[in-house]
C-alpha cells in the first residue's frame, strides 16, 4: 500500500474505485476471501462493469458495501473515504457544507455522510472494560452544553440560575490518565445516582478519582481513592485536579460553537462520539499517532453498522449495536 501522509495523497490514492474496493474488503474480509452474505459461499465471479461479486451457489449478487456503513449508499466509495479522512484528521471537525463543496455533493447529502462516519467512530468495544485499572488516575467532570444563560430571557435565565440543566443536554465524562482515553455520554441529569452510577459503571474500584466539590460526588470514598478540587477557591492541588478532562470539553466544544454552530440534542451522541474518537487517538510523546493511523483505525471499524436515513431524522427508533 501506498505511504500515504496528507488529504491530498488520501485523494489521489482512493480516486481509483478498485482500491477502495480492496481497502474495504480487506476490512470486511480479513483473509481477503469475499463472501456471499447469503448463504456465506467463498466462490463467486468478479462483474467488472458492476464493481460487484456473483456468487457461484446462489447467484446471488453483492458488493463490498454490503453489511458496512457504506450499504444502500449510491454515493462512490471515492467520495466516502476522502470524506472519512477530513472527518477523522480535522481537529474540529468538518461542516456539512463544506464537505459538500469538497466532495461535489447536495450539503443534504454530506450530512447524512457525516452522520454515518460518525456511528464509524464509536468503538462500541472499549465499553465492555472498565478504566483505571491498577490503581491509574481517573478524572470525572460534567458539563452543559446548549445556549448561553445571557442569551435567555429573563424568565428562562431565573430557572437556569437555579437549575443549571434547565434547557441543556448534560454530558459526564472520565479520563483516564494513564491510558489516555476518555469516555463521555449524555445523562438525563446531574443528580447523585445518576453521576455515580454511570462512574460505577466504568471505573475500576481502587482508581484514584479526581473530581470538583460538586455533592453529586460525594460518598464515592468507599470504592476509589479520592481526590477533590474546590475550584472556588484552587484549580490543581499536586495531581488532583481535572484539567485533562475539562480540556477535552474545551474541544467538544469548539467544534460544536465554532463548526456545527447548532446542533440538535437528539444528535448530540454522534457528535461526542467524534471528538472522543479524535481524542483518543491523537498520539502522545510515547506513541505517534499519524493521520493515515487515526485513518485506518476508523476504516477498521465500518464493518456491521448501519444508519438509515429514517433513524437519524427521527423517524425510526436507533439501533442498538
Amino acid at each position: 500500500m501506498k505511504a500515504i501522509k496528507s488529504l491530498q495523497d488520501a485523494i489521489l490514492y482512493y480516486s481509483d474505485e478498485n482500491i477502495c474496493i480492496d481497502a474495504v474488503a480487506l476490512m470486511h474480509w480479513p483473509d481477503g476471501k469475499p463472501r456471499c452474505p447469503k448463504c456465506d459461499h467463498a466462490e463467486h465471479y468478479w462483474l467488472a462493469t458492476q464493481k460487484r461479486w456473483k456468487c457461484k451457489a446462489c447467484s446471488k449478487q453483492f458488493s463490498v458495501k454490503v453489511g458496512t456503513i457504506f450499504e444502500d449508499s449510491p454515493l462512490s466509495l471515492t467520495k466516502w473515504l476522502p470524506a472519512l479522512w477530513m472527518l477523522v484528521n480535522c481537529k474540529n471537525g468538518i461542516s456539512s457544507y463544506e464537505l459538500a463543496k469538497a466532495l461535489n455533493i447536495s450539503q443534504k447529502a454530506a450530512w447524512f455522510v457525516l452522520h454515518r462516519l460518525r456511528l464509524v467512530m464509536k468503538d462500541f468495544s472499549v465499553y465492555r472494560s472498565k478504566i483505571g485499572g491498577d490503581g491509574n488516575e481517573v478524572e470525572v467532570d460534567e458539563t452543559f452544553v446548549g445556549g448561553k444563560a445571557r442569551n435567555m430571557h429573563r424568565s428562562r435565565a431565573k430557572k437556569y440560575s437555579a437549575v443549571p440543566e434547565f434547557g441543556k443536554t448534560v454530558v459526564v465524562g472520565m479520563l483516564d490518565r494513564d491510558l489516555r482515553e476518555v469516555r463521555a455520554k449524555i445523562v438525563p441529569n446531574v443528580k447523585r445516582e445518576t453521576l455515580q452510577k454511570h462512574i460505577l459503571d466504568n471505573v475500576e474500584r481502587g482508581a484514584k478519582l479526581y473530581s470538583d466539590d460538586a455533592i453529586a460526588y460525594d460518598n464515592l470514598e468507599a470504592e476509589y481513592v479520592r481526590g477533590v478540587v474546590n475550584h472556588s477557591t484552587e484549580y490543581v492541588r499536586g495531581q488532583v485536579h481535572t484539567n485533562g478532562i475539562e480540556n477535552f470539553w474545551s474541544l467538544l466544544k469548539r467544534g460544536l460553537n465554532g463548526t456545527y454552530v447548532s446542533v440538535e440534542p437528539y444528535h448530540l451522541d454522534r457528535y461526542i462520539d467524534e471528538q472522543v474518537f479524535r481524542f483518543n487517538n491523537r498520539g502522545s510523546r510515547e506513541k505517534k499517532v499519524s493521520d493515515a493511523d487515526r485513518f485506518q483505525i476508523a476504516l477498521s471499524q465500518v464493518v456491521g453498522k448501519r444508519l438509515t436515513f429514517k433513524e437519524v431524522t427521527g423517524k425510526l427508533g436507533t439501533t442498538d449495536f
